[in-house]
């Protein structure tokens, strides 16, 4: 009876209507092509909001720090999906989520972290205040009493991979980041998203446990040059560019500091070795690989190619 009380409940995903890398969005597709309701929760109305009802997902608008709008969102939702984007509010969106997600009574709540609150604690943490903030918002949910299912994927193949190497690859065939030598596992978003799915159809086994998410491999810039290379056809040279230049174009580019922090200490940890890490976490939720740089590269070749070259 509880089963099929929760399979005809909608399930609630925050930030459904993101943008390149989007896992709430990816979610929301998953679940309702499996046949799930879904209710979509989108900071404003816009084309993304209206692709998700023509989708066949609920959508509903709201901020996640509105606490009427978050009871809007939850009534009669059991099960939740929490994401949002780095921000300065990520803590009080969090706990005022969590706390009218167990005014509901809700039946699992899965949380999206990042793979660097692993290796901190009440007496290690980063220079990153949004890694600061992941980290208090897991403290604050293992005190809710709330059924939490945590994921924690490494750094995002659509973000330092796609989005702010695809300028230097397509214009100068560079793969310019301020990473260093030290090795990475990137992951896709794709890829989460799907982990995220499979825990919300059936989240009961999963309830208290934490998954580590990281990509196909673990390997430093110049093997991914390589990789780019061989997906591309032409030659592309890995350039390890200045950390401090890099994030000044970011902040003349508009970017908030608070996220431009963000990805600096993410920068600087990497050249570390922090992110030097694998494991069978997706593989065992999925039962599949995480798509490699190569295959990831080939899908996306056209934004790493000059206009009128060939791909």
């Amino acid at each position: 009876m509880a089963a099929q009380s929760s399979h005809a409940s909608p399930i609630l995903v925050t930030g459904a209507a993101g943008a390149v890398g989007s896992i709430g969005r990816n979610v929301t597709e998953m679940l309702l092509a499996k046949g799930y309701r879904v209710r979509a929760l989108v900071r404003r109305e816009d084309e993304r909001a209206a692709a998700l009802r023509r989708l066949g997902a609920e959508v509903m608008q709201g901020d996640l720090t509105d606490l009427t709008a978050m009871h809007r969102a939850i009534e009669g939702c059991v099960r939740i999906y929490f994401g949002m984007s780095v921000s300065a509010e990520y803590l009080t969106a969090t706990v005022n989520t969590a706390a009218v997600a167990r005014h509901h009574g809700v039946e699992a709540f899965v949380n999206m972290s990042q793979m660097t609150v692993t290796q901190m604690s009440i007496t290690e943490s980063t220079d990153s205040p949004q890694h600061k903030l992941h980290w208090l918002a897991e403290q604050a949910l293992s005190w809710s009493g709330l059924p939490v299912i945590t994921m924690r994927p490494t750094v995002f193949l659509d973000g330092f991979f796609r989005l702010f190497a695809a300028p230097g690859v397509r214009d100068a065939d560079e793969l310019a980041l301020p990473m260093g030598r030290g090795k990475t596992s990137p992951i896709s978003a794709v890829d989460v998203a799907r982990a995220v799915s499979v825990v919300l159809e059936d989240p009961k086994p999963h309830i208290g446990k934490i998954y580590n998410l990281t990509g196909f491999e673990s390997a430093d810039l110049e093997h991914y040059a390589r990789v780019f290379s061989e997906a591309l056809g032409r030659t592309i040279r890995h350039r390890d560019v200045p950390l401090a230049g890099w994030s000044e174009k970011l902040l003349a580019a508009g970017v908030p500091a608070h996220i431009v922090k963000h990805l600096s200490v993410m920068a600087e940890l990497n050249k570390q070795g922090r992110y030097d890490r694998m494991t069978d976490d997706l593989f065992n939720l999925t039962g599949r690989k995480p798509i490699s740089m190569y295959d990831f590269v080939k899908l996306h070749a056209a934004e790493f190619t000059r206009t009128g070259a060939e791909a």
